[in-house]
């Protein structure tokens, strides 16, 4: 057999096929929108109107006062629970008021009559309109009540994959609340501890000055005692009188150190950096060649704040040495050294 009208075939073949197919889809799409309008919805129409209206109906933004719930339900027959349903859902009152709504009165008629086919039927409908009024209260945070009406969706149908969302969105915002109320009370607990602190350390500030004054008072009161202790410098140059009129009497000069050159001492920079006075006694020795030596303290207060200070000062001092019988001899002395602010 010729290739070529095997070829030529085949393709007058698929060209035939080609129109039958989507002649058969579209017969196929027609049925089915035929199915709808004329099978599926008016069973659907059926059932939402003997349920008491059409779930489709949004929900009206606006809060009406709830009728108060049916004086005794567990004694209502079917038939009365079904109109309490029908009229729940006609005011939208899928999920809310607890006790007084269309998910409520219709699980009771499934208790009831557990096949009863316009409960079953109504719930598992409105369920995608009821879920909105969960997740209102989700957001408005009031979670005993979102709990509430996701257990009622549960009930209706316990595999439906909104009730997974909804459980989420629910933890989230508790997990989210519980760390808003955490993170509040650690700012309080922060800004009570910066609060002690400020009181304490003012506390001590206070103590400190306190503490500062009195050990200035202590200072003054010392210093006036010890000035008042200290001899009358004229005992000094009587005493060299007599020497030198001594020395006069064996044919030599005889005198006593005589300073002449003295040098100003360093204020520490702590005592000053805290306002503090005081003095220092030192005792040293006056060389034949009129320089100091051996410096060191004898009494201070307060103690070991101006010591090295007064030694460095006494160390720069330079005397005219003292003679006896026209010879240069060395002598102790003793000096106190005052720092006053």
């Amino acid at each position: 057999m010729d290739t070529r009208y095997i070829l030529d075939t085949r393709r007058h073949a698929r060209g035939a096929i080609r129109p039958l197919v989507i002649a058969i889809i579209a017969v196929i799409a027609l049925l089915a929108v035929g199915a709808w309008f004329l099978i599926i919805k008016p069973h659907q129409d059926l059932v939402m109107a003997d349920a008491g209206g059409h779930p489709s109906t949004p929900v009206s933004a606006s809060t009406r006062a709830a009728p108060p719930p049916p004086a005794n339900v567990a004694a209502m027959d079917v038939n009365q629970l079904l109109a309490e349903a029908r009229t729940a859902m006609n005011e939208q009152r899928y999920l809310a008021p607890a006790g007084n709504n269309a998910f409520e009165f219709y699980l009771r008629v499934l208790e009831k009559d557990p096949g009863n086919k316009v409960a079953s039927d109504a719930l598992r409908e409105t369920f995608p309109f009821a879920a909105p009024s969960a997740e209102q209260a989700i957001n408005s945070r009031d979670f005993n009540e979102a709990q509430r009406q996701i257990d009622l969706l549960a009930k209706a149908d316990p595999t439906n994959f909104t009730l997974t969302i909804l459980r989420s969105k629910l933890d989230a915002q508790r997990k989210t609340l519980d760390k808003q109320q955490q993170d509040a009370l650690d700012q309080q607990k922060a800004q009570q501890l910066a609060a002690q602190k400020v009181a304490t350390e003012k506390q001590a500030a206070d103590q400190l000055a306190e503490q500062q004054k009195a050990q200035l008072t202590e200072q003054q009161k010392v210093k006036q005692s010890h000035t008042a202790e200290q001899p009358k410098p004229v005992a000094q140059p009587a005493a060299t009188e007599a020497t030198a009129n001594a020395g006069a009497a064996t044919g030599g000069e005889t005198s006593d150190a005589v300073l002449l050159k003295s040098a100003a001492p360093t204020y520490p920079s702590t005592a000053l950096r805290s306002q503090q006075s005081g003095w220092v006694v030192v005792a040293y020795s006056v060389g034949t060649d009129g320089r100091t030596a051996d410096v060191h303290v004898v009494d201070a207060q307060p103690k070991h704040v101006f010591d090295r200070a007064a030694i460095e000062a006494v160390n720069r001092y330079l005397y005219k040495p003292a003679m006896k019988d026209g010879v240069a001899v060395s002598t102790t002395r003793q000096l106190k050294v005052e720092f006053n602010l």
